[in-house]
C-alpha cells in the first residue's frame, strides 16, 4: 500500500475522528436562517445546467451535526446509484465480517504420506480471497513441497464450494462479460497485480522488431492467446476474449508498448492452472488430473495463506472502486449469516443492514451497482452515511473513501483528479459512480465554518457529455457552505468555472493508468 506523510496521516486521523463524533457535540454556534437561502438558490442554479433538462437529478444535502435537511430535489426518488452502491455494501461487510476479517486459502491431503509419496487427493480450497496472487499461490506449493511431498498419486481438487457456482451477476450486460470490471465470482481467484483485480490476467503487446509480442501478468498458458496484430505507426490495438472461451483475440497495429486487462472465463479452473503449475515448480509431481469439488471431511491442512484484513482491504476496494470485491463480500456475508456463499443471501444481509439503520427506498440486485437494476434514493444514501456515524469502525471505513483532489492513487482514488487546487480538495471523502447515463456522488465535507456535511448527488438518464463536473460545482459550494457569512461572489464565479478534469468515467473504468 502507498505510503503517505506523517502530517497527511494525522490530519486525516483528525478529521476522520471529528467526522465520527454523533450530532450532540456542535463545534460552532448554528443560526439556521444564515446561509441556507444562499445555498438553495446557489445549488438550483447550478442544477439548472441545460445538460440536466431531460435527465433526473435528485440531490440531498444535511447537516451532520444537527440532522437538518439544507436542500433536497428529488430526495426519495429511485435512481440508479452505479458504483454508490458499495457504500451500502462496504458498510454492511464492515459491520457483519468485522474489520479484522481474513479470507484463508488452505492446501489438505486426503489420504496417507508415506516417505515423499502421498497416496490420495491434494486440495486447494478458497473462500473467496481477492488478494491471492500467482506469488501466493507459489508460496502454498513451496509450503507443500517443505512438508515433503513429491508425488501425488491421487487427483488435485479444486474447493470453490465456499460459493456457489453463479458466476456472473443478476443483470450484468452481455457485452461486459469478458472486462475485468465484470469478472466471474469464485471462491478462488487470483489478481495480476496489487490493484487486486480477481479474476482477470494483463495481457501486454509490445512491436519487437516487425513482430507483435505478447506477455501476460502473470505468466500463464491457461489463456489460448491468437495473436493477428501488426507492427504499425501507431498504436490502435484491440485485446479482447471471445465470450464464453479462453482464446484471446488481438487485432490492430501496435508501436508503443500497450496491456489490457482481461477476465478470465473461469476463475477456478485458471487458479488450478497457476498451482499445477507452480507445484511442478517445486518438484512436486501430481500423477491424477485436475477436477472441481469439495475437500472430504477429515481431509488435513498441508498449507495455509490469509488476506490482510477487511480493514486493509477497504482501501484498494472503495478507492479504487473495485466491483470483484463487492460481489466476494456480498457472498462472504451470505456465507456468514445464512451458511449460503450465494448473492441472494448475501444481498439480504445487507438489505437488513440499511433497514435496520433507517434506509427505506433500496433495491440492491447486486453488490458493485453495474446491474442496471439497482435502485436508491439520495435521501436514502444520506439516511446511510448518517447512521454508520456512529459506528465503532466509522473512522477506517471514512478513511476508505476517495478523498477530492489528492493525486495519491490509494489515497484520491477516483477523486484523485477532479477538484483540485479548491476548498472540496483533501475536504470531500465521497464514492464516486458511473455507468452510461449514470453519475453519482455521495459522501461528506466539511462546511467553511467547520460544520459536517453530508451528501448524495445522482444523475440519470443525461443524453450529452458528462455531468460530473455538476457534481463536484456542488461539492465545492458545499465546502464553501458558510451559516456566518453570505456567499459573496464566491458561488458566482464557481458557477461559471471548471472545478477540474471529472472526465465520463471513475477511473475503475480506464484501467490502464489513464488517470
Amino acid at each position: 500500500m502507498r505510503r503517505t506523510s506523517a502530517s497527511l496521516v494525522a490530519g486525516a486521523l483528525v478529521a476522520a475522528l471529528a467526522w465520527a463524533s454523533g450530532p450532540s457535540s456542535p463545534a460552532v454556534a448554528l443560526d439556521p436562517s444564515v446561509g441556507v437561502a444562499d445555498l438553495t438558490q446557489d445549488l438550483n442554479q447550478i442544477l439548472s445546467d441545460s445538460r440536466l433538462t431531460i435527465a433526473r437529478a435528485g440531490v440531498v444535502v444535511k447537516s451532520a451535526q444537527t440532522g437538518e435537511e439544507l436542500y433536497a430535489t428529488d430526495a426519495g426518488k429511485l435512481l440508479l446509484p452505479a458504483s454508490n452502491t458499495k457504500l451500502f455494501t462496504a458498510a454492511a461487510a464492515a459491520e457483519t465480517l468485522g474489520l479484522d476479517y481474513r479470507f484463508p486459502t488452505t492446501v489438505l491431503n486426503t489420504g496417507r504420506k508415506a516417505g515423499s509419496v502421498l497416496a490420495g487427493d491434494l486440495v486447494l480450497r478458497g473462500t473467496g480471497d481477492p488478494t491471492m496472487l500467482a506469488a501466493d499461490y507459489d508460496a502454498l506449493a513451496a509450503e507443500v513441497a517443505a512438508a515433503g511431498v513429491k508425488v501425488v498419486t491421487g487427483k488435485l481438487v479444486a474447493d470453490d464450494t465456499w460459493f456457489d457456482t453463479q458466476r456472473l451477476g443478476n443483470d450484468w450486460a452481455w457485452d461486459d462479460e469478458t472486462a475485468y470490471y465484470a469478472a466471474p465470482i469464485s471462491a478462488l481467484t487470483a489478481s495480476p497485480d496489487r490493484d487486486y483485480d480477481a479474476g482477470s490476467v494483463i495481457v501486454a503487446v509490445a512491436a519487437d522488431g516487425d513482430e507483435v509480442k505478447v506477455s501476460t501478468t502473470p505468466e500463464t498458458d491457461y489463456l489460448k492467446i491468437v495473436n493477428r496484430a501488426t507492427v504499425g505507426a501507431e498504436t490502435d490495438v484491440l485485446i479482447e476474449r471471445q465470450h464464453g472461451t479462453r482464446t484471446v483475440v488481438i487485432t490492430g497495429t501496435v508501436a508503443d508498448p500497450y496491456q489490457e486487462w482481461v477476465a478470465v472465463d473461469d476463475p477456478t479452473a485458471y487458479v488450478s492452472a497457476l498451482f499445477r503449475k507452480a507445484l511442478a515448480g517445486h518438484g512436486v509431481k501430481v500423477l491424477g488430473p485436475t477436477v472441481a469439488g469439495a475437500a472430504p471431511a477429515g481431509a488435513k491442512e498441508l498449507a495455509r495463506h490469509e488476506s490482510m484484513t477487511l480493514g486493509e482491504l477497504l482501501v484498494p476496494f472503495m478507492k479504487l472502486s473495485n466491483n470483484i470485491h463487492a460481489e466476494i463480500l456480498t457472498k462472504a456475508m451470505g456465507r456468514k449469516v445464512a451458511n449460503q456463499g450465494t448473492w441472494s443471501a448475501g444481498l439480504k444481509v445487507s438489505t437488513d443492514f440499511a433497514r435496520a439503520n433507517g434506509v427505506q427506498v433500496i433495491n440492491m440486485r447486486d453488490g458493485s451497482g453495474l446491474s442496471r437494476r439497482d435502485g436508491f434514493s439520495p435521501g436514502s444514501i444520506v439516511q446511510l452515511l448518517s447512521a454508520v456515524r456512529g459506528k465503532p469502525w466509522f473512522t477506517t471505513w471514512y478513511e476508505s473513501l476517495p478523498i477530492a483532489g489528492n493525486a495519491d492513487r490509494f489515497t484520491g482514488g477516483t477523486l484523485r483528479s477532479r477538484m483540485r487546487d479548491t476548498p472540496a480538495a483533501n475536504n470531500v471523502h465521497a464514492k464516486t459512480g458511473s455507468l452510461t447515463g449514470v453519475t453519482a456522488l455521495s459522501g461528506y465535507v466539511t462546511s467553511a465554518d467547520g460544520e459536517p456535511l453530508i451528501f448524495s448527488i445522482m444523475l440519470n438518464q443525461y443524453l450529452s457529455a458528462s455531468p460530473k463536473d455538476i457534481e463536484d460545482k456542488i461539492a465545492i459550494r458545499l465546502a464553501q457552505f458558510s451559516r456566518t457569512a453570505a456567499a459573496g461572489d464566491a458561488a458566482a464565479q464557481l458557477r461559471a468555472a471548471d472545478p477540474g478534469a471529472a472526465g465520463d468515467l471513475e477511473c475503475s473504468w480506464l484501467k490502464p493508468a489513464q488517470c
